[in-house]
C-alpha cells in the first residue's frame, strides 16, 4: 500500500469508531498536533498534541463525540502524496452538541512508516473554529 491510499485506509480506519482498527494504523511513537488553543481542544478541556495510540484513541472514541455528537462529514478537496508525507485538505461540516452548525476547512499532514501514520499535524481557521463552536457562550458552556 503506497502513500495516499494507506492514509485513506487511516481515515477508514478512524470512520469505524473501532479501537483494533485505529490501533492497527498507527506507530506505537505516534503523535497528533493541532493548533494550540483549537476551539475543539477548549470545548473538550483536551490537548491539542496527543501523544500514543491510547491517547489518540481515546480522543476519536470519547472526547470527539461530546461535541460532535452526532458525527462528523468530511468532504477531500485534495490529497497530495510525497514519498512517506500526505498532505490532506478537506471540509469537515457538523452539528455540535449545543445545536449549532460547524463547517471549517482543514489540512492534515500525514507523515507515515509505511502503511501506519508517524506524525499527524493539523491546520484549520481557528478563530472561525472559535466563532462556530463558542458564538457569544463562555468556553465552559459547550458540552
Amino acid at each position: 500500500m503506497q502513500g495516499k491510499e494507506a492514509a485513506f485506509a487511516i481515515w477508514r480506519a478512524f470512520a469505524t469508531r473501532d479501537a483494533d482498527a485505529i490501533r492497527a494504523v498507527l506507530t506505537e511513537d505516534v503523535e497528533w498536533r493541532a493548533p494550540p488553543r483549537n476551539a475543539t481542544a477548549m470545548a473538550l478541556g483536551v490537548t491539542d498534541h496527543m501523544i500514543g495510540p491510547d491517547a489518540i484513541i481515546r480522543f476519536i472514541l470519547e472526547d470527539f463525540p461530546r461535541l460532535f455528537s452526532a458525527g462528523m462529514r468530511v468532504e477531500p478537496i485534495s490529497v497530495t502524496a510525497e514519498g512517506e508525507r500526505v498532505v490532506f485538505e478537506q471540509r469537515q461540516s457538523a452539528t455540535l452538541a449545543n445545536g449549532r452548525r460547524y463547517a471549517i476547512d482543514y489540512v492534515f499532514i500525514f507523515e507515515m512508516k509505511g502503511t501506519r501514520v508517524h506524525r499527524i499535524r493539523e491546520y484549520m481557521d481557528t478563530q472561525g473554529g472559535r466563532d462556530q463552536v463558542f458564538g457569544s457562550a463562555p468556553a465552559g458552556q459547550i458540552v
